[in-house]
């Protein structure tokens, strides 16, 4: 059995690989006849992956599980260098997002080119990132912490809370934010 840390980051990843897959998707569908809906959901994913990826995710990886892996697994650790470099930059570029979208909100179609080049660059950055730690750092924290370090990791996820996991109790304070995304958003996250 998987300790309930590793399940905790690979469902937050998989949560957040459906809310890109589901961004790309929403652009290329575009604001059609309800402009408000479109981008009332797209602020809302880019609220996510700013609120739970940025917030809890990104800084529990950080202090918890990349210093553990980097001291017993040299790959691993080049990996965690690159990724830390990452997480330095998440909070920044989610950001410029939110910007760039709320421009070509309130100034039009001339502003929707800059959005889609830096989502669509954003979105592969993070699936390369996600796919770098679940290839490298997590197997080689499942090869190289023992019991007691997953002891630690484990209490340490235990109070991330992730709005869009299935089969979690979720925070209720999320539950708007969770409403929001499922009732607009297309497949694979929502219903829209």
């Amino acid at each position: 059995m998987s300790p309930t840390s590793l399940r905790a980051i690979r469902e937050e990843h998989a949560s957040l690989a459906a809310v890109l897959q589901s961004l790309r998707l929403m652009l290329d569908r575009g604001p059609g006849d309800d402009p408000a809906a479109f981008f009332d959901v797209m602020r809302a994913m880019l609220f996510y992956i700013d609120e739970v990826p940025e917030r809890q995710h990104h800084p529990k990886e950080s202090e918890w599980l990349f210093p553990k892996v980097a001291e017993r697994s040299a790959e691993a650790a080049q990996a965690i260098e690159r990724l830390e470099r990452d997480h330095a930059g998440g909070e920044a570029a989610v950001r410029e997002l939110q910007h760039l979208l709320l421009a070509w909100e309130l100034m039009g179609a001339v502003r929707r080119d800059a959005f889609a080049t830096a989502l669509l660059r954003y979105i592969d950055f993070y699936l390369e990132h996600m796919r770098l730690e679940e290839a490298v750092v997590l197997p080689a924290a499942q090869q190289h912490l023992t019991a007691q370090d997953w002891a630690v990791l484990d209490a340490a996820f235990a109070g991330n809370s992730n709005p869009l996991a299935s089969g979690q109790v979720r925070d209720p304070a999320y539950d708007r934010l969770f409403t929001r995304i499922v009732q607009r958003a297309p497949s694979p996250i929502g219903l829209g």
